[in-house]
């Protein structure tokens, strides 16, 4: 039986919380939040759970195997150092840190201590894209040309972080999965209309080897919910459209013997994947990753290449602001 605590239950925290405690492989022994609200909440859904107001005793805690960290970004820097330095397993929200050198030492802490750190890059563990990593990985779309991700929303805007580091962790984390590299050029342009100095629509262009190019355009100033991937290669087509929960496949063909050359249009066909819930599915790999010890999915290394691609981003928006 693992034992975990988890610090933060404010907007994300709570669905953590749930799927742990209904996880039979692991014993929630705590929570912790600064936050009385969110410990009012928590205290009202589970009447039970030990509830801190100070996550300090925690990390000196002989009886806890693992923290949960799902605090805003800005702490998940110092929790995870604290958690690591402490020997405890870590499974912390996205993004990993707030800059790439802060990223790097939680990386070193990491493997000094024995540590596993996992970073909750929660579509990654999303059956749909899995379904769309299988078509890739089997040749079923051929060589890939072009991806394209849009997260946009008019919902909640930070005043914390931009829109970059809110939603685009998601998309990058996909693409560069799908890609197999790191962008090898980036080229990004942002629109601040709703906060002084915090951009609320940010679009990057990516370059990767090989003439694969991605293109993210990110939101929180949109008049409706849209979340959809796109990937083209050489052999087909698919889309993954989160709203309305399809994943279609297009085996489009292009005559190239044409000049110009000429489309040839295929149905969509629907691609089945398996209901689960993502976040579920993200938690039991953290506790398989502590109890088999070996690196899950999206361990710090994979989360530190898409803080590199965030960082980047950013540098280039800065600049132009």
């Amino acid at each position: 039986m693992i034992r975990i605590a988890q610090i933060g239950c404010g907007y994300w925290g709570p669905n953590l919380l749930r799927n742990f405690l209904g996880n039979p492989a692991c014993e929630v022994v705590c929570v912790a939040d600064p936050s009385p609200e969110s410990r009012e909440k928590i205290h009202a859904l589970h009447p039970g759970l030990s509830i801190l107001d100070n996550p300090d005793t925690l990390f000196s805690s002989p009886g806890l195997d693992a923290l949960v960290i799902a605090a805003p970004a800005r702490f998940h820097y110092p929790l995870a150092k604290a958690a690591l330095e402490a020997g405890k397993d870590v499974l912390v929200e996205k993004p990993l840190a707030l800059n790439t050198t802060d990223g790097q030492e939680l990386l070193d802490l990491a493997s000094q201590h024995g540590r596993i750190l996992m970073v909750g890059h929660i579509l990654e563990y999303h059956p749909a894209i899995l379904k769309i990593r299988e078509l890739v990985d089997t040749g079923e779309l051929g060589t890939l040309q072009h991806i394209r991700s849009t997260r946009l929303n008019l919902g909640k805007i930070r005043h914390e972080e931009n829109v970059l580091w809110s939603f685009a962790p998601h998309d990058i984390a996909i693409i560069q999965r799908l890609a197999g590299s790191t962008p090898a050029n980036i080229q990004a342009t942002s629109q601040t209309y709703l906060q002084k100095g915090i951009p609320d629509t940010v679009h990057a262009d990516l370059q990767f080897p090989g003439n694969l190019h991605a293109h993210l355009h990110v939101s929180w100033h949109e008049p409706a919910k849209e979340q959809k991937l796109t990937v083209i290669g050489s052999k087909a087509m698919c889309t993954y459209d989160d709203v309305s929960k399809q994943l279609l496949l297009y085996r489009h063909s292009i005559d190239l013997s044409s000049i110009p050359p000429a489309p040839e249009k295929a149905q969509p066909e629907e691609v089945p994947f398996e209901p689960v819930e993502p976040l579920a599915e993200e938690c039991q790999a953290f506790l398989s990753a502590v109890q088999t010890r070996k690196a899950p999915l999206t361990d710090g290394t994979s989360a530190l290449e898409v803080l590199h691609t965030l960082e980047a981003i950013q540098t280039q928006i800065s600049q132009q602001s």
